[in-house]
């Protein structure tokens, strides 16, 4: 089963995320299938970059959003319009 979700990147205290496509059954620090767009958690500089048309095609072909993804694509599409 192919999950979105979040892998950590960044350095100590100072985490910034990819958001990823990948098989829900390895960990989530794993090889990604796709990489669809990054999120900057940090409250002065947050930013949320996704390829929304990436999102739409693994969406459609099955994969499943974590909860906190859900929320970054709900924002991003409130962005682009």
């Amino acid at each position: 089963m192919l999950a979105i979700r979040l892998k950590r990147v960044g350095f100590k205290k100072h985490p910034l995320y990819r958001v990823v496509v990948s098989d829900s059954r390895k960990r989530p620090t794993g090889e990604a299938i796709d990489e669809i767009g990054t999120y900057n958690p940090n409250p002065e500089l947050s930013d949320v970059k996704l390829k929304l048309d990436r999102v739409d095609y693994w969406l459609k072909h099955g994969a499943k959003p974590s909860n906190t993804v859900k929320k970054l694509i709900e924002i991003a599409r409130a962005k682009k319009q």
